[in-house]
């Protein structure tokens, strides 16, 4: 026989072989059924024993030497946050080491510095603590990566852990002013269309959207801001109005807030009361802000009777 044939079989006889160990080898450990007990770990999951030696499988950050109490994985969290967990020493320096929140377009929200609370020049884990301020595009989920300080500057030093978390977008309470005639009557019971007819509604609203203009077209949306029963009580408002739209806002140094608006149908006319009340829920409105004195409105005809 032809030694170069000889070597062939030879050869598709060995993995033939391996094939068949591989598969004895594999079945067998298919066939393990572990116990189906579980091991809370210290982020307050679970995990369970797995084949072939039904050992519990590693904790979230065991490997890597880290554990996180708090945020938990998947945890809504918002601003200020609390963070806590163990880490081995080799993750400090100076007893410190950094976190870093990410929204899921992978931009960066906020930092935090952790802290040792014990001894960190150990082997064994030390329970660290720090505080994040996060802000920016808030989304519905992001990321909180663990850094271990990493004084050489090489990436093979650098520990990284992270940890899946769901965003509370922060928000910051507004007023918006309405109007309730029952409240702007004279002793004779007559309407005045003053100012005494106004009342401020709380809104909580996104802190990345509390500026002049924003809050002013949120105003301009009308009753879509108020509740069953605050218009059970008389609250009301002519808002919104077709076509009008807030197009510029402007404040300038002495005080004075430029308010530009597009009325192409005419709609903020219409009577010295009711132009009066839709100018008085702006102005109050955006008076709210720190440096408004004064409001004033363009084109100037609008608001006029």
């Amino acid at each position: 026989m032809n030694k170069s044939y000889l070597l062939i079989i030879i050869f598709i006889l060995g993995l033939i072989l391996l094939g068949t160990g591989y598969y004895f080898l594999n079945k067998e450990k298919a066939d393990i059924v572990c116990t189906m007990d579980a091991k809370e770990c210290p982020d307050g999951s679970f995990v369970g024993r797995i084949p072939p030696d039904c050992e519990f499988a590693l904790c979230p950050g065991e490997e890597k030497g880290i554990f996180v109490f708090s945020p938990q994985r998947d945890q809504e969290i918002g601003t200020p946050l609390k963070i806590t967990g163990e880490a081995k020493g080799p993750w400090y320096f100076e007893a410190q080491f950094s976190a870093e929140l990410y929204n899921n377009d992978n931009e960066l929200l906020g930092t935090a510095i952790l802290t040792a609370k014990d001894d960190w020049m150990t082997e064994d884990f030390v329970a660290f603590e720090g505080d994040l301020d996060f802000h920016g595009q808030i989304t519905s989920s992001g990321v909180l990566r663990f850094l271990s300080a990493n004084p050489s500057g090489l990436a093979e030093n650098q520990k990284t852990f992270e940890v899946p978390v769901k965003l509370i977008e922060p928000t910051q309470s507004v007023l918006l002013y309405y109007y309730n005639p029952e409240q702007d009557k004279d002793e004779q019971g007559n309407i005045k269309c003053s100012r005494d007819g106004l009342v401020a509604i709380e809104k909580e609203i996104s802190v990345n959207k509390t500026s002049i203009p924003d809050v002013i077209s949120l105003l301009l949306r009308g009753k879509e801001n108020l509740s069953t029963e605050q218009e059970a009580e008389g609250i009301t408002t002519e808002f919104p109005l077709e076509g009008v739209i807030l197009s510029g806002a402007n404040l300038k140094a002495d005080g004075t807030l430029v308010l530009t608006f597009e009325d192409p149908l005419h709609k903020t006319s219409g009577g010295s009361c009711r132009a009066g009340i839709l100018w008085f829920q702006i102005e109050e409105t955006a008076k709210q802000f720190d440096g408004v004195e004064k409001v004033e409105f363009m084109p100037e005809e609008l608001f006029q009777p």
